[in-house]
């Protein structure tokens, strides 16, 4: 070839490349599926075959370098035992190279129901609080919509997702493993399978307009199994009765008449002597007294069988088709019982079992509740979460006008988990390292049962005066957390009514400038540790996450923040891990799709605008996912503040607020409403206010997806 031959060829293949620029260096999806960080993600590619499970899977993650990532390896390790992945994931897509963001979109990237199984497929989810990261040109989005449990879904990316030149994003790597190409690091092991389980997913699914250009199959793990199988547990028991340690009228009581001697020590403090093993507080007797209808107060127990490993703090996973999970001891659990004035009808009194909040305990909000509940005939029964209410050695003193005192235990279910000898305000609702990643998921399913076991104890006549039949819940904050999944499981129950409930428990926590703090310090504590925006102070609390708040439409956030993904990362984990305790992950079993056998109550939910300790985006989640906006009733605080400045700023309490001034009508107006509704067997739902302003019965317009505050 002559020299003037070869400049033209060469001139010639130039302008090609300049006529044709998607032959040159095209964005393409990466598609390597020797780690989750190359491939889209989450992946049954990264899970293996277990029988014994509802799925047909177990999770199986690589791990990174033990020695250098410590808590990772950590959180793994409780990851792997799951069934399937996060019920609202956190989906990952790498590329090869920056993309134009503005063309992702629920057209472009989306995820599509295959079923249960290999079953039929559903309409396509979109995605939502998108993330693009152009440290890694990695596009991280969550899905628009909470996904059913142990189901499998498809998620796809196409060619209208541009590069920053407007090119359409290549599939190459994609293509070559769906038609076993040569790209030998694609073949081998499970890869056979899951390369049967794309083309079957992509053949089933149609796509308009667009090529794919990477996709995932991946099964959804199975949040409520371990709760159902407590539940047929405790169903088919007959418990024993109650105990009844003592009862007395209201009348024969003073404000001062009921003190608690609560356990905040197990031993004495070496450094400060003085330091004291028991605090004193007075049970709020005269909060029984603001409505009249209250005829006495009984205490007493019932024995509640244990599926938590203590003090480790979590329920030993077990397979969730075969296995049925292990009790591990029988606990004695001490009530509060408020009986109504008057005869005890026939059948007994309704009862109303109150469920109370985080770090609140037996002795708080359920006697702040109770007169009200009274006046409409029905009784308030309420029992300390676990790791709530301060050790097991604490008492109630109870010195009545008239007659013998009597000193009873508290039934404080607080323990020393960390062994420094305080027993702190919920020390031992979360699960100890090395499964730290667990949280208070086990603390709340366990509340759940001794929930369940409470109500089998009254419906087969345990507890005398109280109705077999007519047994509500209402609960408030981590009641109403807990409540809205003792709601999907227990129908024994007539009518519910969560209070100022959200979820999951991660969400609150970042997005509260109350709970934050305790992100901040899980994230310090982590090998490596992630905090990326000291000083260590509010409102940051020394990381920036960089996640943004749901919108409509969707947004994109470039992120240009350091460390923000790899806590993402760990964000994400600790959701994925606590869905069997998120209520988000039992929203939908409340009406929209009952479990197996159950007939759930009617409900309504209440929450407030600017909850500042459960933020409205985790309530809204709620109503989202069991499509229950109908049975929304929303408390306008900025209303409420408008007309009474002097009313809390933050209205979480707005329950229970019975002595602020500025709060008590309407948090007896907000009792009125659940009273009222239980009542009537679920049937009637009134607006607290009438036609007044403060209360949307329905919520007047969308949900609300800020913070409000």
């Amino acid at each position: 070839m002559s020299p003037q031959y070869r400049r033209i060829a060469a001139a010639a293949a130039t302008t090609v490349l300049i006529l044709l620029p998607g032959l040159a260096f095209a964005v393409e999806a990466r598609f390597d599926l020797s780690s989750p960080a190359s491939s889209p993600f989450p992946s049954d590619r990264f899970t293996v075959d277990d029988h014994d499970q509802k799925t047909g899977l177990r999770v199986s993650l690589p791990k990174p370098d033990c020695a250098v990532r410590v808590s990772d390896c950590a959180d793994i390790d409780v990851i792997n035992t799951l069934d399937g992945f996060n019920l609202q994931p956190r989906l990952s897509i790498p590329f090869s190279g920056p993309i134009d963001v503005s063309t992702v979109s629920h057209r472009t990237v989306f995820l599509v129901r295959l079923g249960q199984g290999h079953g039929h497929h559903g309409d396509p989810v979109g995605i939502n609080q998108i993330v693009w990261d152009p440290a890694t040109n990695t596009l991280h989005a969550e899905s628009d919509e909470f996904l059913d449990q142990h189901t499998r879904y498809l998620l796809v990316v196409t060619d209208g997702v541009r590069d920053t030149d407007g090119r359409r994003v290549k599939g190459e790597a994609f293509e070559d493993f769906l038609g076993d190409g040569k790209h030998k690091h694609h073949h081998g092991g499970g890869l056979g399978d899951y390369r049967g389980d794309l083309r079957e997913a992509l053949d089933k699914v149609e796509i308009h307009g667009h090529r794919t250009v990477a996709a995932s199959v991946f099964t959804t793990l199975s949040a409520t199994a371990v709760l159902e199988k407590i539940r047929r547990e405790i169903k088919h028991s007959q418990p024993k009765p109650a105990t009844v340690l003592g009862t007395f009228p209201l009348i024969n009581l003073n404000p001062r008449s009921i003190q608690w001697r609560r356990e905040v020590r197990k031993f004495p403090n070496p450094k400060d002597p003085t330091d004291p093993l028991f605090v004193f507080s007075t049970f709020p007797v005269a909060a029984l007294g603001i409505i009249p209808g209250v005829g006495s107060v009984a205490f007493g127990s019932f024995e509640s069988p244990d599926w938590e490993l203590m003090p480790e703090g979590f329920i030993p996973p077990i397979g969730t088709r075969t296995e049925v999970p292990a009790v591990q001891r029988t606990n004695t659990l001490y009530f509060n019982l408020v009986i109504p004035a008057g005869m005890t009808p026939p059948g007994g009194w309704p009862v109303a079992i109150f469920g109370h909040g985080f770090t609140d305990s037996k002795q708080g909000a359920p006697s702040a509740v109770a007169s009200t509940f009274a006046s409409h005939g029905i009784a308030t029964i309420a029992i300390n979460v676990v790791g709530h209410g301060g050790g097991d050695a604490g008492t109630l003193i109870i010195t009545p006008n008239v007659g013998t005192p009597l000193t009873i235990p508290d039934g404080g279910r607080g323990i020393d988990q960390d062994g420094n000898g305080t027993v702190d305000s919920t020390e031992g609702v979360n699960a100890l390292p090395p499964r730290g990643i667990i949280g208070n998921r086990d603390g709340l399913r366990q509340t759940v049962a001794d929930l369940m076991q409470l109500v089998r104890v009254i419906e087969t006549g345990g507890i005398p005066g109280l109705s077999r039949q007519r047994i509500f819940y209402a609960g408030q904050s981590f009641g109403g957390i807990y409540g809205v999944k003792l709601l999907a499981l227990e129908d024994s129950i007539r009518a519910g009514v969560p209070n100022v409930p959200g979820g999951p428990i991660i969400e609150i926590a970042r997005l509260s400038p109350s709970f934050r703090v305790l992100v901040g310090i899980a994230l310090a504590s982590r090998v490596p540790a992630l905090l990326n925006a000291l000083p260590f102070a509010p409102p940051a609390w020394g990381f920036n996450e960089n996640v943004p708040l749901r919108t409509d439409p969707p947004t994109v956030t470039i992120n240009t923040v350091p460390g923000a993904m790899a806590i993402q990362e760990v964000l994400d984990n600790t959701e994925w891990v606590s869905q069997s305790g998120n209520p988000v992950a039992y929203a939908p079993h409340l009406r929209k799709r009952p479990l197996h056998e159950t007939d759930p109550p009617p409900v309504i939910i209440q929450f407030a605008k600017g909850d500042q300790t459960v933020p409205n985006p985790t309530a809204s989640a709620i109503f989202r996912a069991g499509d229950l906006t109908d049975r929304s009733s929303y408390f306008r605080n900025d209303l409420v503040r408008l007309a009474f400045p002097t009313a809390p700023a933050n209205p979480h309490t707005f329950l229970t607020n019975i002595g602020v001034p500025a709060g008590a009508g309407l948090a007896i107006a907000a009792q009125q409403q659940i009273a009222a509704f239980f009542a009537s067997d679920g049937t009637l739902v009134i607006d607290p206010d009438g036609p007044g302003p403060f209360f949307e019965v329905p919520i007047d317009g969308p949900l609300p997806e800020a913070l409000n505050f």
